[in-house]
């Protein structure tokens, strides 16, 4: 069953998300050659709890940390580690937050050092996908048009989109319906409907979309050993748009890059 929110919902899960979007700031000055994700791992917590608000990963479903951290040919639900990021890596850092009740979750792929060309652009294409499928998150179309959207985007360039693995609706649960595949057909699936929360997240891998669980029993990889990126946003679909509850301006103004997300549109009231 969709949970529908209330715009007084959607308020209090733009400020778990903005918490969360924070943390990801904060840690973006962090992440170096030399930096272990233990450590990124234990001050994201301290961030969080110090922002008043919990840890959304942190013991839910068995997590021992606040972060999954991910690196180079892994996809996603990476655990922290003691290895030293290394000069050329990617690691991407997923993380959620309770406040209010409510839940963010939020992800980044960060570029350690000196990256190879093609792994940038992998990094590139998977964020500009997220983009182009929050574009199709609005009131009229179905969720395999956001699907549809970042698959055809991301294979034009010949990488692989994981299929096992798939956004979903977020609210006072971090895995609420729908689930929000990055793959699809136009016209298919659920119909997007005002007050609709989604966490949208591509993964995308520069090979096969196969993948493989490591035997951590939470990690997963890419089946053919080549780099995967992840990127994830919180939106809202309100008054038949979406409407961002997440956003990249602390990451991107910590690395000194151009802003990607969107101006933040207010979110009425009643």
């Amino acid at each position: 069953m969709i949970i529908y929110k209330t715009l007084e919902e959607i308020e209090l899960m733009r400020q778990s998300a903005l918490i969360v979007s924070k943390t990801l700031g904060m840690l973006a000055k962090e992440i170096k050659v030399g930096v272990t994700p233990k450590y990124l791992d234990k001050i994201a917590e301290q961030f969080i709890r110090d922002h008043k608000a919990i840890p959304g990963f942190l013991g839910l479903y068995g997590c021992p940390s606040t972060l999954l951290t991910s690196v180079n040919d892994q996809v996603v639900h990476g655990l922290p580690t003691e290895r030293p990021l290394q000069d050329g890596d990617i690691i991407s850092v997923d993380c959620g937050a309770v406040l209010n009740g409510f839940y963010g979750d939020h992800a980044y792929t960060f570029a350690v050092g000196e990256v190879a060309a093609d792994v940038l652009q992998l990094l590139e294409v998977t964020k500009k996908s997220l983009y182009l499928g929050i574009e199709q998150a609005k009131a009229g179309n179905r969720v395999g048009d956001i699907g549809f959207a970042i698959q055809t985007y991301c294979e034009s360039f010949g990488y692989g989109v994981v299929r096992e693995l798939v956004g979903h609706g977020l609210g006072r649960t971090l895995h609420e319906e729908p689930n929000v595949p990055n793959y699809g057909r136009r016209g298919q699936g659920k119909n997007i409907k005002d007050g609709m929360t989604l966490a949208i997240e591509p993964m995308v891998n520069m090979g096969t979309h196969k993948i493989k669980k490591l035997k951590d029993g939470w990690t997963i990889s890419t089946a053919d050993g080549r780099p995967s990126a992840h990127f994830e946003h919180d939106i809202a679909v309100v008054n038949g748009e979406p409407v961002f509850l997440s956003t990249f301006d602390y990451v991107e103004d910590a690395l000194g890059i151009p802003r990607s997300t969107p101006t933040q549109a207010a979110i009425p009231t009643l």
